[in-house]
């Protein structure tokens, strides 16, 4: 087998059924129309640090793998924080950007990273990532939010970072939002149900749209909820409202929104990602803030529709501690690094170790604050 690398400026140079032959469907953000379309869509681009850089492996005429990836030119939209590094290159005199990411762009989101064939060929994937960030003398090369699947491929050169994120689990057979509560304690209980109350009060009703479903006017009010949580926020919004009309034409069961409604109209929005056996929580926003409304679309929502279309996971984005009392526990999840620099390298090698330990002290501490009686989900 004669493999040959090589390095693609944009997504649309392979097929999507190629690209899709490497991962097998069950992950909406490694697809080649979520990837591809971001790009036709403006969302990634050079001025905001994102220049496609994607990385193929070939044998003859067969892609055989690949990697979704990007020079960088700043830290912007990873999610892995990587800030202290850049700024001790500087320090140093030295340029830390450009730097080559494997990752899926704005979302921290656990997923293949090597898609490959077989095992072997996935070796050669990092292997060749290796060659191509030491031949054109970049300044490292990460892969962000891979899978364990993924671990093997990696030699020590590679730095392993971990951080926290907090997942809902239904490994015990819940079929019901009671059944889900009747695991808890008599106090997250009761929170629960008093947050859901408020909602029903109030008088909100949610509808539950599939991007097959949509109508222009749902993607437009959920793109504009999207554009007023980034303003409040002071970040720049990247995803257009072009990308998901995208989606929702490309990916029609994939896009899923929960639309809270009072008197009919839209007043809050929720968008997430169908897998095969997981719902992804990706973005949220509200023109009206009521007690509770936050949770009830963000995460109840989500709980119910997971219960009643069978996915056994619920991942509702990154961050929050006050997720573990709505069910959501703490998980781990990994990135690799490599440094062409070996003193860096060397440096970092430690600091990413103190990292990890520290992360894992982290998680027993917050593992103890589980709302659930753990006999009912262990």
């Amino acid at each position: 087998m004669m493999i040959q690398a090589r390095i693609h400026r944009a997504l649309s140079e392979i097929s999507p059924a190629d690209w899709d032959a490497l991962h097998d469907g069950r992950n909406p953000f490694v697809a080649h129309a979520f990837l591809a379309g971001l790009e036709a869509s403006g969302c990634v681009r050079a001025e905001w640090g994102w220049t496609p850089h994607h990385i193929s492996l070939w044998d003859g005429d067969a892609l055989v793998a690949a990697a979704p990836a990007y020079l960088k030119a700043n830290s912007h939209g990873e999610f892995v924080f990587d800030h202290a590094w850049s700024h001790a290159y500087a320090q140093h005199g030295l340029d830390y950007f450009p730097k080559w990411l494997a990752a899926v762009p704005y979302s921290p989101v656990t997923g293949a990273r090597l898609l490959a064939r077989d095992g072997d060929v996935r070796v050669a994937l990092v292997q060749a990532i290796s060659t191509h960030m030491r031949t054109t003398e970049l300044s490292s090369a990460h892969v962000n939010f891979h899978t364990e699947l993924d671990d093997t491929a990696f030699d020590t050169d590679w730095m392993l970072r971990e951080d926290i994120q907090f997942h809902w689990h239904n490994n015990v057979g819940w079929n019901t939002f009671e059944d889900f509560l009747g695991a808890m304690d008599h106090k997250h209980r009761k929170n629960i149900r008093q947050e859901r109350r408020k909602m029903r009060d109030a008088g909100i009703q949610f509808r539950i749209v599939h991007g097959g479903e949509a109508t222009d006017d749902d993607l437009a009010a959920m793109h504009g909820f999207y554009l007023q949580t980034f303003a409040e926020y002071g970040n720049s919004p990247a995803l257009t409202l072009d990308f998901l009309r995208h989606l929702a034409s490309t990916m029609p069961r994939q896009l899923v929104m929960f639309l809270a409604e009072l008197d009919g109209v839209p007043i809050a929005g929720a968008l997430c990602l169908r897998g095969g056996d997981t719902l992804y929580g990706r973005y949220w926003g509200a023109s009206e803030l009521l007690p509770g409304l936050h949770f009830e679309t963000c995460y109840y929502q989500g709980i119910d529709y997971c219960l009643r279309e069978g996915l056994t996971m619920f991942e509702p984005g990154a961050q929050g501690r006050h997720k573990i009392a709505r069910g959501f526990l703490p998980s781990l999840v990994r990135s690799r690094h490599l440094l062409a620099d070996p003193r860096f390298a060397m440096a970092l090698k430690q600091w990413c170790a103190e990292e990890r330990d520290s992360v894992r002290q982290h998680l027993q501490q917050l593992s103890a604050h589980s709302p659930f009686r753990m006999v009912d989900v262990a």
